[in-house]
């Protein structure tokens, strides 16, 4: 019998781009775990916090559910986008200890780095200075959930840990242009592009930012990994230890879909951080992760993905768009109350 054999765990946005590959890994290593849906469960409201516990009654919790975007997503929703992350984090977090929740999993992210931190971010770096301002408020939000998660260990002895992983990419990604991050993006406009003709896609920025990007079956991978053999404070990233700048991965991306347009940058855009990659020593040496997907065949699955499956990703978009739709104006008739 494996570690998750037959345990009871909640995973929150377990119909998400990572989550589901999380759910599906889980239920290769016999475990059915609990995936709650946005429109039933609103984790920014305590009475649904308390009541998703209540019906899970999990052993664990890994919560990945989040409200996340790229650039000009993080842009127009700041508020949003801090309130609700923190909100469903801190009211799932406290209530979790509350039931008794045996290991809790809180997901955070790279954005929460200092903008001028120096290459590659190490783990210790975390609290050197204040995020890019792009997406400050996301990223300040879930390290807040750090701080949180180490006062319950200190406090309560509550098995909380926190994962940092790069930037994600794969099959069932968002693809949505009005919200999704650089990569989706960039297959998307070139695929179309090819398919209509069109001689120019015009991309934000200038190019020369540097990301790391980690393919999401190995990030969920790592995911569960922490959650068997990793039981410290200490935040760990999560990552493929490698770098590239916007630019060669735009060239890179024409190539495999085999867009002969040519590529035009939109400068009074913004570029978001200039560079990006991590330390992702302490994940090899605390629970033996080492991403093992080479980026090239990793976009190629994910630019298969997207041209084999153009109306589910077209449907989920709309589905994704009437979900946000449906909380907000739920959102609405709260606040009205």
């Amino acid at each position: 019998m494996g570690f998750f054999a037959r345990r009871r765990v909640l995973v929150t946005g377990g119909g998400g781009f990572l989550g589901s590959h999380v759910v599906d890994r889980l239920r290769v290593l016999d475990c059915d775990p609990f995936v709650p849906h946005s429109l039933d469960y609103d984790l920014t409201v305590e009475d649904d916090a308390v009541r998703v516990l209540a019906d899970a009654e999990p052993d664990m919790v890994i919560h990945l559910a989040a409200r996340v975007g790229g650039i000009g997503a993080n842009q127009g929703n700041p508020g949003a986008y801090f309130y609700d992350n923190l909100t469903m984090g801190a009211l799932l977090m406290e209530h979790a200890r509350r039931a008794g929740v045996q290991k809790y999993l809180q997901l955070g992210t790279i954005c929460s780095y200092p903008e001028r931190t120096a290459v590659p971010f190490r783990e210790e770096d975390l609290w050197n200075g204040y995020p890019e301002p792009t997406n400050a408020p996301y990223g300040i939000a879930k390290k807040a959930l750090l701080v949180q998660a180490q006062a319950y260990r200190e406090q309560y002895g509550f098995n909380a840990i926190f994962l940092l992983p790069v930037n994600l990419y794969g099959p069932g990604d968002n693809f949505d242009l009005e919200s999704s991050h650089v990569i989706p993006a960039l297959i998307r406009k070139m695929v179309e592009a090819q398919e209509r003709g069109h001689e120019e896609v015009v991309l934000w920025g200038d190019g020369s930012p540097s990301r790391e990007f980690l393919y999401v079956d190995d990030c969920a991978r790592g995911l569960l990994l922490a959650m068997e053999r990793y039981d410290k404070p200490a935040p760990v990233n999560l990552g493929a230890g490698f770098e590239i700048t916007i630019r060669e991965l735009a060239d890179l991306i024409r190539e495999l879909t085999g867009y002969e347009g040519r590529l035009s940058w939109d400068t009074s855009r913004p570029n978001g951080q200039v560079r990006r990659s991590l330390d992702t020593s302490r994940a090899e040496r605390e629970f033996g992760f080492t991403a093992s997907t080479s980026f090239r065949d990793g976009l190629a699955h994910t630019i298969d993905f997207f041209r084999a499956h153009r109306d589910l990703v077209l449907a989920d978009e709309d589905r994704r768009r009437e979900t946000e739709r449906r909380l907000a104006a739920r959102s609405l008739g709260l606040a009205g109350r």
